[in-house]
């Protein structure tokens, strides 16, 4: 570079690489599918705990089995969220570390800004939440309940829209989201765990050396890590750590590069995402659905969300705090980094994905229940999860419409035959 000559900026929300865009295009069609099932298990759990049969509802979400010998006595909706929901963490393991070591977080240049803004877009909502509840005189203990973003409902509500959103911002989207499941799982661990018992979480720790050691050393075949897994999750759960923190610890530890020398055509991490997702998708985060959903929409439990201080908090936690975190966080990291915004979008395109973040509910459901264990708060907070989602969705709406010839175009110019990006070299 000449003396002289201004430093190259770098641009914010370009064109990806056709690789990595195949790789999100895919990521996002099964989230997609995922969150239009997961729409239906809410609507069919508002249905069923809003009518006559609610006490049937009620009874098969606190009927209890499983081996109480090893503490593993657990309700249906304990399973749920304490077992099915790992599977779903598990995934979001694997896409974490697929992001840091082959995708946009491998370098701190690239990671920084969606970093930033995800972090800005759990702090802001949960500063907020406590200035409403502390302000209303109630309690603080769901600061974390708005931080998180549901990827897979706000793509549905993209796929609703029929909108043609570019790939970046896509990405951008799901990157927010994926160090979003990081950072709940973190305070789920820190904040929400029970009594710890240190003989079983010793346990788990020495489980999952072993497990990455035979990632290590190239040890193939399911029957070693399904025991092993099953063994990590359930001295997880019996040491007082929430148990979908062995989920998102495991999926950290598969490896997601290929070993080309031992002849892999697919790394193990790939491996289990595509054996996995479909269970995550279809299965998991559906059922938990069915029974963390199931909260009454009556006149007081609504008029709750807008007057008590803990669902208000929540409220506006996820559609003021996550859109004014996110785009705050992004605007002033790429100021900070001397990055330049795509000059075929604008600053409103962000804005619109900001809101679209404030879509909350598998992650934020599950901390709603482990921050206020009596039902009434609980369900109360549950809907104000839902109002607040559905609220985010409808702004989005507003503002994505708004846009969504320039995202034709640009949508077309990337799937153009004259586009060199659009085919593999």
């Amino acid at each position: 570079m000449e003396r002289g000559t201004p430093p190259r900026r770098s641009v914010f929300l370009k064109l990806l690489p056709w690789p990595e865009r195949v790789e999100v295009a895919r990521a996002l069609r099964a989230e997609t599918v995922g969150g239009v099932i997961l729409l239906a298990a809410a609507v069919v759990a508002l249905a069923w705990a809003n009518s006559p049969w609610r006490d049937a509802y009620a009874r098969v979400a606190a009927y209890h089995f499983g081996p109480a010998a090893i503490g593993l006595d657990l309700s249906v909706a304990h399973w749920t969220a304490d077992g099915l929901l790992t599977v779903f963490f598990l995934v979001a393991g694997i896409e974490l570390k697929r992001e840091l070591v082959l995708g946009e977080l491998r370098t701190p240049a690239a990671a920084a800004l969606p970093v930033i803004a995800a972090v800005c877009g759990m702090a802001v909502p949960a500063a907020l939440y406590v200035a409403v509840a502390r302000a209303g005189g109630g309690s603080t203990a769901g600061w974390a309940v708005p931080m998180a973003t549901d990827i897979a409902f706000a793509l549905t509500v993209l796929a609703v829209l029929n909108t043609h959103l570019p790939s970046a911002l896509r990405a951008f989207l799901l990157t927010l989201a994926v160090v979003d499941d990081l950072g709940a799982i973190i305070v789920i661990a820190l904040f929400f765990s029970g009594h710890l018992a240190p003989a079983a979480l010793g346990g788990a720790a020495a489980g999952l050396v072993v497990f990455y050691l035979m990632q290590r050393f190239r040890v193939r075949g399911w029957w070693w890590y399904v025991p092993l897994a099953l063994v990590i999750w359930a001295l997880t759960y019996n040491g007082g750590v929430h148990a979908t923190v062995a989920g998102i610890a495991m999926g950290l530890l598969l490896r997601t590069r290929r070993d080309e020398a031992a002849g892999e055509t697919a790394s193990p991490g790939e491996r289990v995402e595509h054996l996995l997702r479909p269970v995550s998708a279809g299965v998991a985060v559906p059922l938990f659905a069915l029974f963390a959903a199931g909260v009454s929409v009556s006149g007081p439990a609504l008029r709750a969300v807008f007057t008590a201080p803990e669902p208000l908090g929540v409220l506006v936690g996820l559609v003021a705090g996550k859109t004014l975190g996110i785009f705050a966080g992004t605007y002033l990291a790429a100021r900070f980094t001397r990055a330049r915004l795509n000059p075929d979008l604008a600053w409103a395109d962000v804005f619109a994905v900001s809101v679209l973040a404030g879509v909350g509910f598998t992650v934020s459901l599950l901390i709603g229940e482990l921050a206020f264990p009596g039902a009434d708060e609980a369900g109360h907070v549950k809907a104000a999860v839902l109002v607040g989602s559905l609220i985010a969705a409808a702004l989005a709406t507003l503002f994505i419409r708004r846009r969504n010839r320039v995202y034709r175009r640009l949508w077309e110019a990337e799937n153009s035959p004259g586009d060199d990006h659009s085919v593999p070299a």
